[in-house]
C-alpha cells in the first residue's frame, strides 16, 4: 500500500476542521496510518519546506506554519498520493474543483487548509521527517 504525508495546517486546525478533513479522507477509503498534533518550531518548519528556501514566499510560509498547531498524518491506500492531491484540490482555492477540501474551506494559496506530498520521493522524505517507523500502524 502506498503512503503519503498529509498536514492539516494551522488555518484548518483553527477553523475546527480536523474531523471534517479526516472524515473526507476516510469516506474515500483512505486509511489514517498515523496522526499527531504538533506546534512546529522555526527549525522544523524551515527544514520541512527547505525545497522552497530560495522562493520569495519562504519566510511567510514558515511563519504561517508556526502560527498554530498542525495535525500531521500518514495516509495509506491504493494510489493514495494522487488521490489525496485530487481530494485536496488545487493549491489556489479559486482554481480548486468543487467539493474538494480547498474549494470548500481554504481562504488563499497559503491559507489552504492542507498539505500533501506530491510524489513518492517527497512522501518518503516528509513521512520520515515527522514520523518514526514505530509510530506508523
Amino acid at each position: 500500500m502506498e503512503k503519503t504525508l498529509s498536514i492539516i495546517k494551522p488555518d484548518g486546525v483553527s477553523k475546527n476542521l480536523i474531523g471534517e478533513v479526516i472524515k473526507t479522507f476516510e469516506s474515500q477509503g483512505i486509511r489514517i496510518a498515523a496522526a499527531k498534533m504538533k506546534l512546529l518550531s522555526r527549525k522544523e518548519a524551515e527544514g520541512f519546506y527547505y525545497v522552497h528556501k530560495e522562493r520569495p514566499f519562504f519566510g511567510e510560509l514558515v511563519e504561517f506554519m508556526m502560527s498554530g498547531p498542525v495535525v500531521l498524518m500518514v495516509l495509506e491506500g491504493e494510489d493514495v498520493i494522487r488521490r489525496n492531491r485530487e481530494i485536496m484540490g488545487a493549491t489556489d482555492p479559486a482554481e480548486a474543483a468543487p467539493g474538494t477540501i480547498r474549494a470548500k474551506w481554504a481562504d488563499s494559496k497559503q491559507n489552504n487548509i492542507v498539505h500533501g506530498s506530491d510524489s513518492p520521493e517527497s512522501a518518503a522524505f516528509e513521512i520520515g521527517y515527522f514520523f518514526s517507523g514505530i509510530e506508523i500502524f
